[in-house]
């Protein structure tokens, strides 16, 4: 899923868009088209946008846990693409990290944005290979390294694919609402074993860990009507990967919904009959900057399987109004069985709990 984050822009470049004499012509999702790898890993630049995003958690050498988070959007505006100049703003790339530290109880984040061209930031076609300056994520041989250089973090990490990549929906075809045009491709790589350094406020740590790749291109991804999304991945302890997400419509009640396992490296991938999900808040936080109050603790339900979700810590609140006018919740969580085992990790996402995503 992803990003709420875009949201602002999004609205911000229909503006622009609108300006045109001739409305642009935007890829439509295929739900016959056939992923191929290591092709799809690369930008789809004719999609209106698109994201790479991992997640996971990882452990340093005193065994304390961190949760981090790495994503690249790459946004094409459809401003101006009859301009032959060099400086015609033909895509747009944003990144965005966070670390969850529970000794300081807050997330850290960081951001960058640019548009795409003279070296400076370019998302590749045909191959993961994606950076602004010297924020990077990209594909060799099987291993993925990421490297981020934050205000008060930096990251160097190296993540190996354990697992196939996962085919989210009907074979990479992941629809988002009851309109069949809302919808994405969308693959998952779970289980990335994960090694390298984390620098927190001065303080490098060698760390290892398992973490979550999420790639989804879309051109119609919110239909109207919805108002946000609530988002899990989980890497369970016996090698199962697990996704569920639903779309939320103005009054809370769910709008659309999804979910999948796969167990390791198992052939196929078991999706849930959606009327057979669902999400249950068993507590909330409320954030003392902006008031908003989330659901940070849940019951999931899928027919017979019941998993619930717990934070690592409560304030993993994205704050990122002061670029693009979006505030949401994105962090760190357990997932425990109904007798309170713990039963492996993930990441869960919170969006348009303050006010109505725009996507478009």
């Amino acid at each position: 899923m992803r990003r709420p984050w875009l949201a602002c822009l999004f609205a911000l470049l229909a503006t622009f868009a609108g300006a045109q004499d001739e409305p642009v012509s935007f890829a439509k999702v295929d739900p016959a088209y056939q992923m191929q790898f290591p092709r799809d890993e690369g930008s789809h630049p004719r999609f209106r946008t698109e994201w790479w995003y991992v997640t996971g958690w990882l452990a340093d050498q005193q065994h304390q846990p961190l949760g981090f988070q790495i994503t690249f959007f790459r946004n094409r505006p459809g401003t101006d693409e009859e301009n032959p100049s060099h400086f015609a703003l033909r895509q747009i790339l944003f990144a965005h990290a966070a670390i969850s530290d529970p000794k300081i109880g807050s997330l850290l984040r960081d951001e960058k944005s640019a548009r795409a061209g003279f070296g400076l930031a370019e998302a590749a076609e045909n191959g993961l290979d994606v950076h602004i300056d010297d924020w990077v994520l990209r594909e060799q041989q099987g291993t993925y390294s990421a490297a981020i250089s934050a205000k008060e973090f930096a990251m160097q990490l190296q993540l190996s694919a354990t697992q196939l990549p996962l085919l989210q929906g009907d074979r990479g075809f992941s629809r988002k609402g009851p309109a069949p045009e809302s919808a994405s491709h969308y693959y998952s790589i779970p289980a990335l074993s994960v090694s390298g350094t984390v620098n927190v406020r001065g303080q490098v740590r060698r760390v290892t860990g398992v973490a979550w790749l999420d790639h989804e291109w879309s051109s119609t991804y919110l239909q109207e009507g919805a108002t946000g999304w609530d988002w899990v991945g989980l890497n369970l302890d016996d090698g199962t990967a697990f996704m569920a997400f639903r779309m939320r419509n103005s009054d809370g009640k769910p709008l659309w919904a999804s979910a999948s396992t796969r167990a390791a490296n198992a052939p196929s991938v078991q999706n849930m009959d959606q009327r057979k999900i669902q999400w249950r808040a068993l507590r909330t936080w409320r954030s003392p900057r902006t008031g908003i109050e989330y659901p940070v603790e849940w019951e999931l339900t899928l027919d017979t399987l019941r998993i619930f979700l717990r934070p690592l810590m409560d304030d993993q609140e994205n704050d990122a109004r002061a670029s693009t006018g979006s505030v949401y919740w994105e962090g760190a969580v357990r997932a425990f069985d109904e007798a309170n085992r713990s039963i492996g990790r993930g990441y869960l996402e919170l969006t348009g709990y303050g006010e109505r995503l725009k996507m478009q």
